[in-house]
């Protein structure tokens, strides 16, 4: 996904439901979003028809699709519109905003343990292949706590 809201939302709602998420710059190749779909065994994929950067549209969709096509493990792709431009869509696909007017707009937040994942983040891949850094539940969050609670700057 593009830096949007939306992108922020979903974060935060995979963490509220206790799915771990992967956060993927919206440049990436077909081939480097696969990768980190696979390493991660995603099961569902979240973007948006199209991105604009720069004055350019961009088919975040198209990408993603490209992607998929070599990760057996992703069952569904959630897709926003971001633009006005319709999308071809697969069986896979899902139009997000259809399927959040199914939700009930109160969710409870998951309880979960210290150490359970909450999101992967990838190094540059200055030194070859790009490696999944695992951010546990605990360890991210309690220092964005402590981050607030005592302002060092």
């Amino acid at each position: 996904m593009p830096p949007c809201p939306l992108a922020v939302a979903s974060m935060l709602a995979c963490a509220r439901i206790g799915a771990a998420h992967n956060v993927v710059f919206a440049g990436f190749s077909s081939e480097a979003l696969a990768d980190r779909i696979r390493d991660a065994q995603s099961s569902t994929v979240i973007t948006v028809n199209q991105g604009v950067r720069g004055g350019k549209v961009v088919d975040l969709k198209r990408t993603v699709d490209q992607a998929v096509q070599n990760c057996p493990s992703v069952q569904q792709v959630l897709v926003a519109m971001r633009t006005e431009n319709t999308v071809a869509m697969t069986d896979r696909d899902v139009p997000l905003e259809e399927e959040m007017m199914k939700e009930d707009v109160v969710c409870e937040p998951v309880a979960m343990d210290s150490e359970d994942v909450l999101f992967l983040l990838y190094t540059s891949g200055s030194t070859g292949k790009p490696k999944g850094l695992v951010h546990t539940q605990a360890g991210y969050l309690l220092y964005t706590s402590l981050t607030h609670r005592v302002r060092v700057w």
